[in-house]
């Protein structure tokens, strides 16, 4: 797996049809709500969505979560440590 992670965006529409389940995936950020990806599979019937994260007792762990291409509102590519969006300027920057 490379280092470049993928922040999915869902329809708001899909958030709610979704329900409970996929409220525990979701960070909210300057976009709204996203799920951040290690991969994306857009190749098949359903858009595909790897998570790495741990397991209850500290384990790598690995999650796919498929929805249908229409609950897909968009899909950045994050290639750095930074989180998505812009910072505020200031009088210093």
């Amino acid at each position: 797996m490379s280092d470049t992670q993928y922040a999915v965006f869902l329809f708001p529409q899909a958030i709610e049809a979704l329900g409970e389940p996929i409220k525990p995936y979701l960070l909210d950020g300057v976009g709204g709500p996203h799920i951040i990806c290690a991969e994306v599979d857009t190749s098949g019937p359903l858009f595909g969505m790897t998570l790495v994260g741990k397991d209850q007792r500290g384990l790598p762990s690995e999650l796919e979560i498929m929805v249908p291409h229409a609950m897909i509102r968009l899909v950045m590519s994050v290639h750095s440590e930074h989180g998505i969006g812009f910072a505020q300027r200031t009088a210093e920057s």
